[in-house]
């Protein structure tokens, strides 16, 4: 968790001024989604309301980092499966992915013991990077159908759990570029996505919050982005 003097890239202006970007995408599909339903009379407002909850599913992760980093008592460590959580984060991503023609899918290498991590913001960091790789990815690869793999699998610094899909410009190099630039740059994720990709440093400041990182990382040829955690086993032999 957050120590004292520790200030927290969540509580930044930059990151605010991001996620405030990040929103009118979703606000202007709504008002257009809303316009063509009353000029058609139809009825079907599925868009809007996919539009809708991840806006504010957007809104209420950067409320959670900036929780968790004032508030670190309010969210104690505890033992969390990586499985149940990748499962839950895919429930919570499955119909804004069919929105953006991409496939879900879940790969837990192996079996694991529990690891030591807050749930609320391991799963909101998940979700969050998650949201932003499904609405850049379809602009990266062109039309074709498109996978996003939600993984976990064993490393020799811990369990790793992220989000991975077929392309190279998941790297630890536009992730530290895009640190660099954010907030000097309307794209400071350039090559990866054509938002601020203001999911992904919500993401990073929720993990940061927590004592951990999001990191790129590789799983069966597979690109992504990630969080190393650590098993009870592993904490007790520290």
């Amino acid at each position: 968790m957050a120590t004292d003097g520790y200030e927290a890239p969540i509580l930044s202006q930059q990151l605010l001024l991001g996620v405030a970007e990040e929103l009118k995408l979703p606000l202007l599909q709504i008002a257009r989604h809303t316009e063509l339903a009353q000029l058609n009379g139809n009825t079907d407002l599925g868009n809007v309301r996919t539009a809708a909850q991840m806006a504010l599913q957007l809104l209420d992760n950067y409320v959670l980092g900036v929780r968790l980093a004032l508030e670190p008592q309010h969210f104690p460590l505890e033992a969390v499966s990586v499985s149940s959580v990748l499962y839950d984060t895919s429930q919570q991503l499955d119909t804004f992915a069919k929105s953006y023609n991409v496939d879900l899918e879940l790969s837990i290498a192996g079996k694991y013991g529990p690891v030591l991590a807050n749930r609320q913001g391991l799963q909101a960091a998940l979700v969050s990077v998650g949201a932003a790789l499904i609405e850049a990815i379809p602009a990266l690869e062109g039309p074709r159908q498109l996978k996003l793999q939600l993984a976990t699998h064993r490393s020799r610094y811990g369990v790793i759990a992220g989000v991975y899909a077929d392309t190279k410009q998941l790297s630890n190099e536009a992730l530290q570029r895009g640190r660099r630039l954010q907030g000097r740059s309307r794209q400071p994720l350039l090559n990866l996505s054509q938002s601020n990709g203001a999911g992904i440093f919500v993401a990073d400041a929720i993990l940061q919050a927590m004592d951990l990182h999001l990191i790129a990382s590789r799983h069966h040829h597979l690109h992504g982005l990630g969080t190393v955690l650590q098993s009870n086993y592993q904490l007790q032999l520290v």
